[in-house]
Order: structure tokens, then C-alpha cells, then sequence
């Protein structure tokens, strides 16, 4: 099954960025819970923490998995030597890190669609899926040390910029019954219509999705997804039907043509480009003025908006706008 979002570095899954606010919400509904009852309700078994993924179960066992606690994926095979040595260490760190992250273990000859859709030339490979988002961690052998900071820096930007706080475990637990044990987080009052303008997304939509994100921005100016979704879809909407040879080649040929290098910065970051979108429309600003200018400053913030306000490649994005301008 093919995954969501393969992008590595690029634009957010507006879909699994709102399932991952829901799963922090149950997450802490359940600790809540379990510290009121005294118990640890809604919590997972050790053993719950490294499972066997196949193709069939892909979807549900980690992209919807992802929404919740950040996955790694060991791929790996009998035949393979390393990959002997690797995986022990895998499943043993999943268990002390106590649920601060899932490991699916994929065997690739038996999944080699997964193997193929993940772009793995060999193994062992381990990759991480985040709010649906998938990227590399690192590929062959490895010490326990780099894998063990890999780990780390992995938990704290799920944390940090998905809510991702992890699972709850419980020695005691029964292997397999968390899922029915948690409890659903609360409804939203603007649920409906963010779950229609990610229908909308998903189906090519690109002005109903649009519509549907005003719609709820009207009633609740502030509100974070639909302010995300909004900039995203606006920038689908934008790059659809361009020719990127073209497109690339205006903005090389007339570096001054504000026009060219805004639409060349849209397709970058759709692209996954993002520090090059980036930089792109802030040397545009220095070599600026006036009303150009400030189509470039307001193009840049949108695109802002789109990566996310925590990423670091906005936070150094922002400081070099600012002394670009000042």
C-alpha cells in the first residue's frame, strides 16, 4: 500500500497533522485517566511495542500508527548478517525508550513493494514515520551511541512540532489491548468541516478544500489547522498545471523578475526544497523595492506558514528576512 506522504523534508500532511492533534489530545486524556484511576488505562504492553508489519497492515499498523507515536521501520531479512546484529538492538532500545516510539519490523522479501515504494538499495535500512510523514534515519550498521542520538532527536522534533508525546506502558498490560482500552479524544467544533476540506485535498479539490478552510477561518480566525491548511492548498493550487522546466528556466534567466522567482519558490517548496524556497525569495527581497518587495515578503510568510512556525529552517529563515530587510 503506498504511503501517504513520502516527502523527507517538504510540505506538512495536512491530514496526519490533524490526526496527530487528536492522538495527543486522547494521549493526554488517557494519562489523565490512568492517574485519577491509579492505574495506567489505555496503556500498551511492552510487548505492544515492536510488531511485524506486512503490506496488508501498512496503513494501519504505521501511517495510522504515525498519528500518535513516531514509527521506526527496520527493514531487514533472514538472510541478512547485519541486520542480525541491528535488530536486537532496535527492539531492545524500543522497549526502554517505555513507548516513546513504535518499531515495526519489515521482513523485505517477503514486502518488497514496501521495499521499492521506500527507495531502499540495501539493508539494513531504518527509516521513521512521523504524522505520516516518512524519512531516513540511517542505512547499514550502526553504533548503539549514533543510534541511540538518532533516537533522541527523532522523539524531540515528533514531540516538538507534531504533539507526539508517545505511548503509555504498563508491565501489566495486556498485549493487544490498548486500542480498546483508550479513550476517544472529544469532537471539535469545526471537525466536520476540516475533515471535508482534507477529503477535498485528498480528491484533487483544490478550490472546495480552499473554500472549506475560509469557511472555518471566518467563524475562528486563529485556528491553526485551517490557517495550515488554507496556505498549503492555496500553494497546491498555485503550482498546478505548471511546467517546471519552464518555470525554472524564467526565474534563471531573469533573476530580477519578481514573478519568476515567486513561482520558482512555490515549486521548490512543493518539491521539498525548502531551504532553497526559501533563500530564493530572500535574495529577492534584498535586490527589491517598494510594492515588489512587499509581493515577496508576503509570498515568503505564506510559505511560512506552510513548512510551520517550529521548524528550524523557518525560525533561520525568519532572521535572515529580517536583516534583509532592516
Amino acid at each position: 500500500m503506498q504511503p501517504r506522504n513520502m516527502s523527507m523534508s517538504g510540505v506538512v500532511d495536512l491530514a496526519a497533522v490533524k490526526a496527530a492533534q487528536e492522538a495527543k489530545a486522547k494521549a493526554e486524556q488517557a494519562r489523565a485517566e490512568a492517574a485519577r484511576q491509579g492505574g495506567a488505562g489505555g496503556a500498551v504492553s511492552p510487548a505492544d511495542l515492536v510488531i511485524d508489519v506486512d503490506e496488508a497492515g501498512f496503513e494501519r499498523d504505521v501511517l495510522q500508527r504515525s498519528a500518535e507515536v513516531p514509527v521506526v521501520i527496520d527493514f531487514w531479512a533472514e538472510w541478512c548478517q547485519p541486520c542480525k546484529q541491528l535488530s536486537p538492538v532496535l527492539e531492545r532500545l524500543a522497549v526502554e525508550y517505555n513507548g516513546r516510539f513504535l518499531l515495526a519490523k519489515i521482513d523485505v522479501d517477503a514486502n518488497q513493494m514496501l521495499m521499492q515504494q521506500f527507495g531502499i538499495q540495501g539493508i539494513p535500512a531504518v527509516f521513521a514515520v512521523v504524522a505520516g510523514q516518512a524519512l531516513p534515519l540511517f542505512q547499514g550498521a550502526a553504533a548503539e551511541a549514533q543510534i541511540r542520538q538518532t533516537l533522541d532527536q527523532l522523539v524531540e522534533v515528533a514531540e516538538q512540532r507534531f504533539g507526539l508525546t508517545g505511548l503509555v506502558v504498563d508491565p501489566d498490560a495486556e498485549p493487544g489491548g490498548a486500542e480498546a482500552a483508550a479513550p476517544a479524544a472529544p469532537a471539535g467544533p469545526y471537525d466536520a468541516l476540516l475533515e471535508a476540506a482534507v477529503q477535498a485535498l485528498d480528491a484533487g479539490d483544490l478550490g472546495g478544500a480552499i473554500q472549506a478552510y475560509k469557511n472555518v477561518l471566518n467563524d475562528d480566525p486563529g485556528n491553526t489547522e485551517a490557517k495550515l491548511g488554507l496556505a498549503q492548498a492555496e500553494l497546491l493550487q498555485r503550482v498546478q498545471g505548471a511546467d517546471p522546466q519552464q518555470v525554472r528556466k524564467d526565474a534563471a534567466d531573469n533573476p530580477k523578475d519578481v514573478r519568476a522567482q515567486i513561482a520558482a519558490a512555490d515549486l521548490d517548496l512543493v518539491g521539498g526544497h525548502v531551504e532553497d524556497a526559501f533563500g530564493r525569495l530572500i535574495e529577492t527581497v534584498q535586490r527589491t523595492a517598494g510594492e515588489d518587495r512587499d509581493a515577496v515578503r508576503l509570498r515568503l510568510l505564506e510559505l511560512f506558514e506552510v513548512v510551520g512556525a517550529e521548524d528550524p529552517r523557518v525560525t533561520a529563515a525568519r532572521r535572515a528576512l529580517a536583516r534583509a530587510l532592516f
